[in-house]
């Protein structure tokens, strides 16, 4: 806009309020106090209803509050060579390989603790640990370990743990499944 407009236009506002004084100048005396500035501050009577201004800015009232708090964590896949007959029983690899085996472990495992994940066969994701250990999560019957190719997601619980038959663990296609058991994947010699 012009710096010409920008300079008349405070002056442009100001005329509605020099015909208002003329205005009152021209009314008879009794009339013209009516319209003069009062010396104090007017306080409102008692009972008085407020102004509009008043009533616009005051608070609507609020029937019910609701605040919520959720944190998800998510748990990214990570590559691990695994062999393809690791979790056979009986498996006695040629060559005098390492062998693998399932050892029972506790209900819960912390999620703090939790570096990677990888499918496994069936229903069983691999998850490795910060302290170099190598869990098995068994999932529920209709749920496949494939689902879980990009990690998973996992509601953070007020303990830091995730427990079989209580916690969901979402896949990034949708897949939500709960854990059924955990056991810990140990080489044995040869």
């Amino acid at each position: 806009m012009n710096a010409f407009f920008h300079l008349l236009a405070p002056l442009a506002l100001m005329l509605p309020a020099a015909t208002a004084v003329d205005h009152a100048r021209s009314l008879p005396e009794g009339d013209a106090a009516q319209l003069s500035v009062p010396a104090a501050p007017m306080s409102r009577a008692a009972g008085a209803e407020p102004f509009a201004a008043d009533t616009y800015f005051l608070p609507e009232t609020a029937g019910q509050v609701r605040i919520e708090e959720r944190v998800t964590i998510r748990i990214a896949p990570r590559p691990m060579p695994i062999m393809p007959s690791m979790f056979a029983q009986d498996f006695d690899p040629p060559g005098g390989g390492p062998r693998f085996i399932e050892k029972k472990m506790g209900k819960c495992v912390p999620v703090a603790g939790i570096i990677g994940v990888q499918p496994g066969g069936g229903n069983r994701l691999i998850m490795m640990m910060k302290d170099r250990r190598v869990v098995s999560a068994a999932l529920s019957k209709s749920c496949q370990s494939r689902d879980y190719y990009s990690g998973f997601l996992v509601a953070k619980s007020v303990d830091g743990l995730i427990c079989q038959g209580r916690d969901q663990l979402l896949a990034r296609n949708g897949a939500n499944c709960q854990v059924s058991g955990f056991r810990q994947i140990i080489e044995v010699g040869d």
